[in-house]
């Protein structure tokens, strides 16, 4: 998956001109790999549930800005390739390298917006963002009100 992933990325990014103005519809290379982070949670309890892809699509359009022709596409390489992926250090490295503490907050955040969605929380979803949570460095502190937060606004 994170080949697949890093193909999608690059090939977008190619795709777009220098000289544009506007950052309007542009492919961010770091949110993509966010997107990547959630598709994980999506397949992490091997069961994809409409709620929880409604929820991924969600998050992409509102907190990344994703355009709905690259939603399919990211959709596609969750269903295509979500069982595939070897190593989060990858996207983890970019997250440290590119986001501030707060922005890596705001993920673990999503990611558990994603987690939530289908009503249950996996043993394999909180696992995985406790991973990612310690791989980008977040207080547990924060992993843990993240979660609460998002958990009571379900309800």
């Amino acid at each position: 998956m994170i080949s697949t992933i890093r193909h999608f990325i690059d090939s977008k990014l190619s795709n777009k001109t220098a000289d544009s103005d506007s950052s309007e519809g542009m492919i961010n290379k770091i949110d993509l790999i966010c997107a990547a982070l959630m598709i994980e949670v999506m397949d992490s309890d091997h069961q994809l549930d409409d709620r929880e892809h409604e929820e991924f699509l969600r998050v992409l359009q509102e907190q990344y800005k994703v355009s709905e022709e690259d939603l399919h596409d990211i959709s596609a390489l969750a269903q295509e390739e979500a069982r595939q992926a070897t190593s989060l250090y990858e996207f983890t490295r970019l997250i440290n390298d590119e986001y501030d503490y707060q922005q890596k907050v705001s993920l673990i955040e999503n990611m558990w917006r994603i987690a939530f969605s289908d009503e249950k929380l996996d043993k394999y979803e909180d696992h995985l963002i406790r991973k990612v949570s310690e791989l980008i460095y977040v207080k547990h502190s924060d992993f843990i009100r993240s979660k609460l937060n998002v958990r009571d606004k379900e309800k």
